[in-house]
Order: structure tokens, then C-alpha cells, then sequence
């Protein structure tokens, strides 16, 4: 998970109906994610060929006054996928901006370090997000940057002219600072002009999340 600092109003115009932008310390964050899917279940099912695979993910964070208080959650700015059913399917449940294109993760051990890396191919050119690992997880920190990108249990977007919502249940993650990280990639043509310079500075926090089960909970309209 690699996070930049950008300009509010870089992300302003993305901001779904209703919704604040969340913040850390007054600035505004972007996240570039890699992980993977395993053993999914789409509404309790399980799809041949669609339980186990790579997913790369831009994303910003936003917050919500509800009845039960404030929700913070995200907003995804494009994910990619290895398959053309997955986005598919990803769309048509959660109104989600995926796409698809051929992917790849490698976890390689070297001496008491892990290398991670995820890669895709679009356009002619691989292109791969990469982070270096080592020792056990640990708690995340209460109040650092790692809490603030890891505690965001909804999901909202704008599609289809109305936002809808979301819920994202996993417990907390323990978490490797990461080192040696690389996100190489032709940013204007896979998220636009706008992301290039603040996509192109070393990231702001970089960390690797050990991960769990999660539950993502059917989507509603935000009344």
C-alpha cells in the first residue's frame, strides 16, 4: 500500500454526491494497492475460474455523516483485474470502475527479506508495483498514517448518477513497513494527466498489510 499526499482539489471533482473528503493531519491522501482475492464468494456463490486472483487498485478517502455517526470510507479511482468476468461482474453488483488486463504477483524470499510484486500488461508494456519486507508484522500504531489508510470500513461511489454505499468488515491488520518500493507505470495513459506529478514523488507512507478474511456487504443508495 503506497500513499501520496496530494491536493485537495485534485480530488475534489471525484468526490460522489454527499460525501467529505477524509483527511490526516489537514492533508488529503491517495493510495496505490495491490493484494489478492482468495476464495472469493460473490452473494454466498463461488464462480469457477473467478476465487483467486490479483487485484491493483487507485483509491482516495472520504468520510460520511450517518445516522449512527461519521463513516469513513473509500472511493476507487480505477482497479484493475486479470479478467474480463471479474470486472464485469464487479461492475454490476457495486457500479465499481474496474478493468481488465493480463496480471501477475510473485512473492520471492532472498535472505531474511521478502519481495512482492505485482505486474500487468497494458498496452504493449509490463508494468508493476513492488515493495521489499522483512521481520514479523506488527500492530499498526494508533494515530499513525498506517491506521488512517488501513481504518476505512465502507465503500462509496458515483455511478450511475447516484451514490451508492457499502460495508467492508475485516478486523485489524498487522502490518511490514516496506522498503525498496517501485510503482513503474505510464501514469497519464492509466489514470490521467492529473496523477502524474503527484503519483511520480516517493510515497508518503509504505507498508504491507498481512491481510484476512473480509466480508463486503451488498450495496444500497445513500438517502
Amino acid at each position: 500500500m503506497l500513499s501520496y499526499a496530494v491536493d485537495r482539489k485534485l480530488l475534489e471533482p471525484l468526490l460522489p454526491p454527499g460525501l467529505q473528503l477524509d483527511t490526516f493531519h489537514s492533508d488529503t491522501y491517495v493510495s496505490v494497492v495491490g493484494f489478492q482475492f482468495l476464495r472469493t464468494r460473490i452473494f454466498g456463490m463461488a464462480f469457477p475460474f473467478l476465487r483467486d486472483f490479483e487485484e491493483v487498485n487507485l483509491r482516495f478517502y472520504v468520510r460520511h455523516r450517518a445516522l449512527d455517526g461519521w463513516r469513513r470510507a473509500v472511493v476507487f479511482i480505477k482497479e484493475i483485474v486479470p479478467r474480463r468476468a471479474i470486472a464485469i461482474l464487479a461492475r454490476a453488483f457495486y457500479g465499481e470502475p474496474y478493468s481488465a488486463c493480463p496480471m501477475s504477483h510473485s512473492i520471492a524470499a532472498r535472505e531474511k527479506q521478502l519481495q512482492l510484486r505485482y505486474e500487468w500488461q497494458r498496452k504493449g508494456r509490463t508494468e508493476f508495483l513492488s515493495a521489499t519486507i522483512e521481520g514479523e508484522p506488527a500492530i499498526v500504531p494508533a494515530g499513525s498514517i498506517e491506521e488512517f489508510i488501513t481504518e476505512h470500513y465502507w465503500g462509496y461511489n458515483g455511478a450511475r448518477g447516484r451514490c451508492t454505499q457499502y460495508e467492508v468488515e475485516h478486523p485489524k491488520w498487522r502490518a511490514w513497513c516496506a522498503t525498496d518500493t517501485q510503482f513503474n507505470a505510464n501514469l497519464r495513459t492509466l489514470y490521467g494527466e492529473q496523477f502524474v506529478e503527484p503519483l511520480s514523488v516517493p510515497p508518503a507512507s509504505a507498508f504491507v498489510a498481512e491481510g484476512s478474511p473480509v466480508v463486503v456487504r451488498r450495496g444500497s443508495a445513500l438517502s
